[in-house]
């Protein structure tokens, strides 16, 4: 069982989030301030639990993966508190990788390791797609929807 602690810094709505031996986090509710916002961190912490996956995935795979990056889109009730509805994700994976086994291995952090994803799962609609930049052969894309 894994231990987090939140520290208010005392300055308007500022929090110092801790995780382990990790770095801080800053999180922050002030329009003007810094850190990322409270409801930015679950599209934030599903992004990394699926992505942490899909790298060890396809490192076993022996997939040449040079990047990788995940955009998500979140769609909240207008009206408190504020429940998601929609998060959407989409995975830019940039080497030589088989289509395949990058849906295979999106799938298995999805579907199956993810704890974030599965969390969510029947409550938050979550969509994924990926797309596959060959720095060999740029413009060789897949989009998987």
């Amino acid at each position: 069982m894994g231990e987090q602690r939140l520290r208010w810094t005392g300055e308007g709505l500022q929090f110092l989030g801790h995780s382990g031996p990790g770095e801080p986090i800053r999180i922050g509710g002030d329009e003007d301030g810094p850190g990322a916002k409270p409801s930015d961190l679950l599209p934030l912490s599903l992004a990394a639990c699926t992505a942490y996956d899909v790298v060890v995935i396809l490192r076993k795979q022996r997939q040449d993966l040079r990047g990788l990056e995940v955009i998500t889109e979140s769609e909240q009730d207008p009206d408190p508190p504020f429940a998601f509805r929609r998060i959407s994700m989409r995975f830019l994976l940039r080497g030589t990788i088989d289509e395949r086994k990058a849906t295979r291995a999106i799938d298995l952090s999805h579907g199956k390791y993810c704890s974030v994803a599965a969390t969510l799962e029947g409550t938050v609609a979550m969509e994924v797609s990926f797309e596959i930049v060959d720095d060999r052969s740029e413009g060789a894309d897949t989009d998987r929807g």
